[in-house]
């Protein structure tokens, strides 16, 4: 029969490659991790680790055992979970992953309405972008992926496998320097994205740069790119300081205080869905629906 404990203890193997590296992960001794591993491999009664001097690599039944620890491990989270909230025993813990404008706009305010609703809730957040955040879902490491795709775009992530919890369209918009020729437009309608064909550029993360790429191909011409930054601050501080355009989500502007830019309403509309991402077993974890019930409130606002 198979033990959550060897299970956890196999992923942590397989990812750091030792059992003394496992261990300092899960917070327990090399022998411990040792005697789970062969604990284990006898109740599947096949090898599942080949040990060669310093070097470790999975059997064939160790990749497949792998490969299914993250379903089982969030099924049996989730049956503790349910459990546990029915039982009044505790109210939950959720891990939520979020991008860094989802992080700084939508996130605390969905946690601070959680956390009045249900204070014994507790909840951990990390920064990823998307696709490590669905892949950290998917892999069992978070509860909750707060994550986005651009409508359209090519190559855009197949989300079937999970439950996807839509939250709101942010739109994409142009930063200029506040005495750019461009910003006393500002507020007469659309610009075409082509009337910025000639200036230099400032590229945010690299999803965000490889789609303003695109945008800017369909509109027949190559952003000549001086400056990128995964930081917003520090996009708005480059556009603001005359040092070039750029392109952001609206997301990503509200979450910073942009002093000496100007925005603009670009044409064509480039858009991207922002979603709340779960497992279809976790999602009926009552912790992790309150999460997202408070994340989609706050999208509302």
């Amino acid at each position: 029969m198979l033990e959550a404990r060897h299970l956890r203890v196999l992923r942590a193997v397989a990812a750091t490659g030792s059992f003394s590296a496992a261990g300092r992960e899960l917070g327990c001794t090399q022998p411990a991790v040792s005697q789970q591993m062969k604990a284990l491999e006898a109740s599947v009664g096949t090898p599942l680790l080949i040990r060669s001097g310093r070097e470790m690599r999975l059997t064939q039944a160790g990749e497949a055992l792998v490969r299914h620890a993250a379903g089982i491990l969030a099924g049996l989270t989730a049956a503790e979970e349910e459990v546990a909230a029915i039982a009044g025993l505790r109210a939950g813990r959720v891990r939520l992953v979020s991008f860094p404008s989802g992080s700084s706009t939508l996130v605390p305010t969905a946690l601070a309405a959680l956390r009045a609703v249900h204070p014994g809730t507790r909840v951990s957040l990390e920064e990823a972008e998307p696709p490590n955040s669905v892949e950290l879902l998917r892999e069992g490491d978070c509860d909750v992926a707060l994550a986005f795709r651009y409508e359209g775009a090519a190559g855009a992530e197949e989300w079937d496998d999970l439950v996807v919890r839509p939250l709101l369209t942010d739109r994409l918009v142009g930063l200029v320097p506040e005495r750019h020729r461009l910003a006393r437009t500002a507020s007469a309608g659309p610009v075409a994205i082509g009337e910025l064909a000639a200036e230099p550029w400032i590229a945010g993360c690299p999803r965000c740069r490889g789609q303003l790429i695109e945008v800017c191909a369909s509109a027949g011409f190559t952003p000549r790119i001086d400056f990128a930054t995964d930081d917003y601050p520090a996009v708005v501080g480059l556009v603001g300081a005359g040092l070039g355009v750029a392109v952001l989500p609206q997301l990503a502007v509200e979450s910073v205080r942009p002093r000496g830019v100007r925005m603009l309403t670009l044409e064509p509309a480039v858009r991207r869905e922002i979603v709340a991402l779960t497992l279809p077993d976790l999602a009926q974890v009552p912790a992790v629906a309150a999460t997202l019930d408070q994340l989609a409130r706050a999208a509302a606002r």
